[in-house]
């Protein structure tokens, strides 16, 4: 078992290389946004800094916590209140680092959502598309055919049945992905010639691109398509480094 401890400072510029976090317009800041002790030996992962995931994280004496889904977006309200109030004074009380990755995260070529989401479902990547290189291109397993032989195979990879909108019958060859609330995304692939388009969540709008379209769209849920980013870097993090990683999932239907 790994045992280093490494200062705070040599993990946080560790990360922002690796995932070049200043090459990205983001709606969040991506690096530490709550600094505690400034060694670290134990690294949790997790996809979202909730008062569950902390507490998960206190409990096994993590030193840095590191998420996708952090805090201080756009548009939220700035004041220190309520929810918000009650995790960062945790953080605090307990000494404990944060770091949250959003695009960054999803973008990474190896240890991003979407390279291991594709990886995860047996995708060969051929080329990536829309606003900073987020979505990506792909041919689906031998054996997937249709669009309805991808939802089977999807439900058996990922553990939960997607909604799927159009139809089951349509042949496949280009899939087109992206994770978490990435339904904006859904021209952009249709533009770049997907057959049909993977993403973690769906709005009305979406239903009748995709019927108007005649490309058919399946949502596999937000968290459950950005488990893998965080998880594949922490891994990563760790063997780099020699400190310690456990990934914490805290179950999310959505």
């Amino acid at each position: 078992m790994n045992s280093k401890i490494v200062p705070r400072d040599e993990l946080t510029n560790f990360l922002a290389s690796e995932l070049d976090i200043t090459r990205f317009r983001d709606y969040c800041p991506n690096g530490l946004q709550v600094e505690g002790k400034d060694r670290v030996g134990l690294i949790v992962t997790g996809v979202t800094a909730s008062i569950a995931l902390l507490e998960a994280a206190i409990e096994i004496g993590a030193d840095a916590v590191i998420v996708h889904h952090g805090y201080f977006w756009r548009g939220e309200d700035a004041r220190v209140v309520g929810p918000l109030k009650r995790r960062l004074q945790f953080l605090l009380v307990h000494d404990v680092n944060l770091y949250a990755y959003h695009l960054p995260l999803d973008a990474h070529a190896v240890l991003g959502n979407n390279a291991q989401l594709g990886s995860l479902f047996g995708f060969q990547p051929s080329s990536r598309f829309a606003d900073q290189d987020l979505g990506w291109i792909g041919h689906p397993p031998a054996d997937v055919k249709t669009v309805g032989d991808l939802a089977s195979h999807i439900q058996q990879r990922l553990g939960r049945e997607p909604m799927l909108i159009g139809d089951p019958d349509k042949l496949v060859n280009r899939v087109g992905w992206c994770t978490g609330a990435a339904q904006s995304m859904f021209a952009d692939a249709i533009n770049a010639g997907a057959d049909v388009y993977i993403s973690g969540e769906i709005s009305e709008q979406t239903v009748h691109l995709s019927r108007e379209m005649g490309v058919p769209y399946l949502a596999c849920g937000h968290h459950a398509t950005e488990r893998y980013g965080v998880q594949a870097l922490g891994e990563y993090v760790a063997k780099q480094l020699g400190i310690r990683h456990q990934f914490i999932d805290i179950p999310n239907p959505v």
